[in-house]
Formats: structure tokens, C-alpha cells, sequence
């Protein structure tokens, strides 16, 4: 009786303290209650009950409290003192994402009429087609928006009813019900050798022909996964586009710009047009395929495990990029490597530069980032490591889960879906930087690896456990890496490119 009356008269406080670890977590109101309920559906809240709670009309039960305390990772006790939390704590917003920006001035050099005069030389003169120059422009709006597109997300969704079992059949009525008609043919894999002289087997999987004809390759019979992805993103094109005049070519195998002629320099105003409408229908076939809503639930009930791809029959790199997308927490990175050296997909949400090059390979790779180590890895299955990077001067640690996969024609790559764990630590009132430069610390001093000591893997398993993401728990328990972005920046004593 007196614990009752006591959370009756510090329900206001335990109310504020509620919604500010809510909000500072990325947590939506549904999204909490499906966290208790995975913790004890007795004694979770609903989501009108726990937004009662949080305004201080409902007072909850020592056991829903002991819920949140799970949850949390916080002491009962920390929810019923009244004493305010630190300004260090206290949610606040951050900047939009993607890599840091660098301020331009003068101001007038970087005027509209400038540019436009400018960038065809700046392309010509560092061999960077204007398709590529097309690409970077749409990945950075992605990068800054951190993956939020509303319009495509209710395009997806209005389409496909929500349904986060779409079959192949389904699919296929969809694209009759849009007005598409279907036609197979039957092509082999050619070799195709890109700006490096490395040779990759490339394969012509779809493609449109106006006025409404989607040709299918044969060897996605064999290819459900994939099937389905092609199909949505004709469907995609359909729904967003108009069919008139569009272009739309799909393949698979080592780099899309290996079989477009690079010489074009100039940026071309259809080259930006297709590839824009090539990205917001991949967007849409993501979303067709894994409803936000629907998707996001099911991550949280399997830890963001990546073989949760098999569950769905979906292939494990839309599986992982729309975990970027979906997941509460915003700081996120994907990679998709055909070569140790070369990146075929990107986005960096969490701002992490990049591991080598996306356009043309780097001479120096850091050989310790995971996708790199993965490559020369001998099991299949994924595997998870924590990383310490400097960025801007300060480190930031990353966890990833990196799979080693086959493309429809059989060549191997390496997809790579990570998050910058240092807003979530200092989310918890945990000193990310204090942390982080320890282990930082600990690494180089034992050669550029180490065990995560116990007092800081204590606090490191309490975040992972509020992220709920299992393989974060998996990486604390391996041996934490200083990587760098280029072997001149390695910070390791002695450093891996040192020459005698």
C-alpha cells in the first residue's frame, strides 16, 4: 500500500522521466509498448495507457514499473526520485545527418551560374562521369534526410495494402492491376571489366519497353528474392512515373557504371532525371516489400537479426538497407563491397566516412574495417564487430553485422549494416567521448585490438539492450579495432603502413 501511494504522488515526475528516456531513445509510444510487452504482456502498458502515464493521469503498478526499469536498464529506485535529470541528457536535436557539410565562402563563388560552369570542368578533370556526379548527389539528399521519405513510404504502402508477406504471385497481379504486361526472355551472364581491370559476371535481370511491357530474365525463376525486388520496382516506376519515354534497365553483378560508357563527363539533364526516378523506385520497392510499420515491428521482436531476409524471402541486402530506414534509432550506415576496395552501394546516415573508394579504388584501404576482414573470412555466416574510428577528431565507436553473399551470378560481395554507437551511450547520461577514448586508449596500446574491459562492457550491454539490436551484444563481446579512413591517417603504434 505505501509503494502505491508513494507512485501516486510522484506520478508527474515519473510521467516526465518516462517520456524524456522514450523520446531520448527514438522510441514511439507504440514502439515502447511493444518493448514491454516482449518483456511481460501481463504487466505492459497499452499505448493510450502509457500516454496517460506520461501526462501524469495514470499512475503505474510497482510490476508495469519494474517493466520499464528492464527496458531502461534503470534501477526502480531512478524512477521515483524527483530529482530533475542532467541538461547532459536532456533530448535535443541534432543535425539532419550524412557527412558533414564545410562552409563556402566566399558566398558568390558558389552562386547557381557559377557552378553550372564549374562542374563539367571539375568532372572532366577527375575522370568522374556525370552519371557518377548524378549518384552522389542523390545519395548526399538521402544521407541528409537520413532515409525520410514520407510520399514514397504512403505510395509503397497504398499499394501494397501494408503487407509485409508479399509472394511472388502477388507481385505479379500488382504489376497487371497497374497496367504492365509481362514478357520473359532468356539471356546469359557476359564479363564486363570496370575502371580497374577487375572482370566481374554481369547479368541483364529486367528491363522496361514502352509502352507497358516489363521483360523478365528466366533466371529469376530461380531467384524468388530477387524476383520480387525487380517486380516492385517496375511496379515502382509505374505508380511514380510516367511510362512514356522512361528508361529502366535492372542488373546485377559487380557495378551498374561498368557497362555505361564513363567518358561522359558532362552531367546530362535526363542522366540526373533517370537515375532520381531509378532511386525513388528502389525506395518504393524497399517499402513495397518491408512496410515501415509492419517491418519495424518484426525487427524489434528478432533483435534486428540480418537472416531475418529468410523469414521473408526477400534478399538480405533490402532486408538490411531498410533496417536503415525503419529502425527508431537514426544513426545508421550501409555498404554493399564487390572488391576489399571498392563500394558498389553506400549510405551514411551516421556520417562515417568512407572505407575506400566509391568511385575509383584507393591505394591505402584500412585492412581492419569489418567488410574488408569479411572478404577473407572463411565462415558464411555474418558476424558482428565493434570500431573505433576518428571522425572530425573525435572518435566514435561503430558496431556492425557484415554477410558475406553470392549476386544472382555468382560473384561474391560483402554487405555491411552498421550504427555510431556514441549518441546512444550518451543518451544513457554516459560520456561517449570519456568512453570511447578509453577504449581508443586500451587498443593502441595493445597493438590496435583489445577486449572491451568488463566496467565498460557493463555499460555497453546496457545500451545494446536498449537498442535492442542482438548483434550489438555479439560485437561487445569480440575484441573492439581502431580502423582509420586511408593507411596515412592509421593511428595504430606502429602504424600498418609503416615502411622500413
Amino acid at each position: 500500500m505505501k509503494k502505491t501511494s508513494e507512485l501516486m504522488r510522484k506520478s508527474h515526475f515519473l510521467g516526465t522521466k518516462i517520456r524524456n528516456l522514450r523520446k531520448r531513445n527514438h522510441l514511439t509510444l507504440e514502439d515502447l509498448s511493444a518493448r514491454c510487452i516482449r518483456v511481460d504482456p501481463q504487466t505492459a502498458p497499452s499505448v493510450s495507457y502509457l500516454s496517460m502515464i506520461e501526462r501524469g493521469k495514470r499512475t503505474p503498478s510497482g510490476e508495469m514499473l519494474e517493466n520499464f526499469a528492464e527496458v531502461f536498464q534503470k534501477p526502480v529506485a531512478w524512477f521515483l526520485d524527483t530529482d530533475p535529470e542532467p541538461d547532459a541528457i536532456t533530448p535535443q536535436k541534432g543535425r539532419s545527418g550524412g557527412i558533414e557539410g564545410m562552409a563556402l565562402e566566399p558566398n558568390f563563388l558558389f552562386s547557381n551560374d557559377i557552378l553550372q560552369i564549374a562542374i563539367p570542368e571539375m568532372l572532366s578533370q577527375t575522370g568522374i562521369s556525370g552519371r557518377q556526379f548524378a549518384h552522389l548527389l542523390i545519395r548526399a539528399h538521402q544521407e541528409h534526410h537520413q532515409n525520410h521519405f514520407p510520399d514514397l513510404e504512403r505510395a509503397a504502402d497504398e499499394v501494397g495494402g501494408k503487407n509485409l508477406y508479399l509472394t511472388v504471385d502477388a507481385l505479379l497481379q500488382l504489376v497487371k492491376k497497374h497496367g504492365l504486361e509481362i514478357k520473359w526472355f532468356d539471356k546469359v551472364p557476359n564479363e564486363v571489366m570496370d575502371d580497374s581491370g577487375h572482370v566481374f559476371n554481369h547479368l541483364i535481370t529486367s528491363y522496361f519497353s514502352e509502352p507497358n511491357v516489363v521483360h523478365l530474365n528466366r533466371a529469376l525463376e530461380k531467384n524468388p528474392a530477387r524476383l520480387k525486388y525487380d517486380l516492385a520496382v517496375h511496379i515502382g516506376h509505374s505508380v511514380l512515373h510516367e511510362l512514356e519515354g522512361l528508361r529502366c534497365v535492372l542488373r546485377t553483378g559487380g557495378f551498374n557504371t561498368a557497362v555505361l560508357p564513363a567518358s561522359d563527363t558532362t552531367p546530362n539533364a535526363q542522366d540526373i532525371l533517370t537515375a532520381w526516378h531509378d532511386f525513388e523506385s528502389s525506395f518504393f520497392a524497399g517499402a513495397l516489400l518491408c512496410p515501415k510499420v509492419a517491418y519495424r515491428q518484426l525487427l524489434d521482436s528478432y533483435g534486428y537479426e540480418i537472416d531475418i531476409h529468410q523469414q521473408l524471402n526477400i534478399s538480405p541486402s533490402v532486408a538490411m538497407r531498410r533496417m536503415t530506414v525503419v529502425s527508431p534509432y537514426p544513426h545508421w550506415h550501409y555498404f554493399d563491397a564487390y572488391l576489399p576496395g571498392k563500394l558498389k552501394a553506400v549510405y551514411r546516415g551516421n556520417g562515417i566516412p568512407l572505407p575506400w573508394g566509391n568511385m575509383r579504388s584507393v591505394e591505402d584501404p584500412c585492412q581492419h574495417w569489418a567488410v574488408f576482414r569479411k572478404f577473407v573470412a572463411q565462415s558464411q555466416h555474418s558476424s558482428a564487430q565493434l570500431s573505433i574510428l576518428n571522425v572530425n577528431g573525435k572518435p566514435h565507436l561503430y558496431c556492425c553485422e557484415s554477410l558475406k553473399v553470392n549476386d544472382l551470378v555468382e560473384n561474391a560481395h560483402v554487405l555491411c549494416a552498421g550504427i555510431d554507437l556514441n549518441p546512444a551511450i550518451d543518451a544513457q547520461g554516459i560520456n561517449a567521448d570519456e568512453v570511447v577514448q578509453e577504449l581508443q586508449a586500451l587498443c593502441i596500446k595493445q597493438g590496435g585490438a583489445s577486449v572491451v574491459p568488463w566496467h565498460l562492457k557493463k555499460q555497453l550491454m546496457s545500451v545494446a539492450k536498449i537498442l535492442n539490436i542482438n548483434w550489438i551484444e555479439r560485437g561487445i563481446n569480440n575484441d573492439v579495432r581502431v580502423i582509420c579512413t586511408r593507411g596515412t591517417a592509421c593511428p595504430r603504434q606502429p602504424s600498418c603502413y609503416e615502411t622500413n
